[in-house]
């Protein structure tokens, strides 16, 4: 589990076709090699994956991670190239401080930029998610954008606003959006869980 706290930007530096549609990921990062271990999980701008490899080159960390079929189909990761930024966060311990909200890292679709407005203290951004996605945004809920944890302001039909301080825009690759770019959309576990529950009675 995540909390939507980016601790780091990587970069991918490399991509690996591989057999029966797998892609391997290989991301540099500001982490300690030393610190981490095979099997365990990184979040990449919003969506889990397994380490599969790790290791340094010069002054920076690597770790290599697959990338599905259906992993590809559903997010950003099936455009990532050598070159591309993604927002990097570990998964939490017991005991840290849960900063932002529940994550999973299971991003389930793609929101689309629709406006970008930068204001004097924050930047506010409309999107447009999903059809099927956007029952679960509400006004005050929370939504994680390529892995960072962030409130609704603004909710109509399937576009929704939110507005980011400057720090976020900083330390995330939020900062660098523009109108139609897409990021990995996951919405508040606890919307689904009571959507399913209200479904069922």
């Amino acid at each position: 589990m995540f909390t939507g706290i980016v601790t780091d930007i990587g970069e991918v530096v490399a991509v690996e076709p591989r057999a029966q549609g797998l892609v391997r990921l290989k991301i540099a990062c500001g982490y300690d090699a030393d610190t981490i271990a095979v099997g365990a999980s990184i979040a990449c701008s919003g969506v889990c994956l397994t380490v599969v490899a790790h290791g340094k080159e010069g002054a920076r960390a690597w770790f290599a991670v697959d990338a599905a079929a259906e992993t590809l189909r559903v997010t950003t990761a099936s455009h990532w190239q050598k070159g591309t930024c993604i927002n990097l966060e570990r998964p939490l311990k017991l005991g840290d401080e849960l900063g932002g909200h529940v994550v999973a890292g299971h991003a389930e679709g793609l929101a689309n930029v629709i406006t970008r407005e930068d204001l004097t203290d924050m930047a506010r951004f409309m999107f447009r998610s999903p059809a099927q996605l956007s029952r679960f945004i509400a006004t005050k809920g929370s939504v994680a954008l390529d892995g960072v944890s962030l409130t609704v302001n603004e909710v109509a039909g399937d576009t929704f606003a939110v507005l980011i301080i400057p720090h976020t825009l900083k330390v995330t690759t939020l900062g660098r959006l523009a109108a139609g770019d897409a990021v990995n959309l996951e919405v508040d576990l606890m919307a689904r869980y009571v959507a399913r529950l209200m479904e069922r009675s």
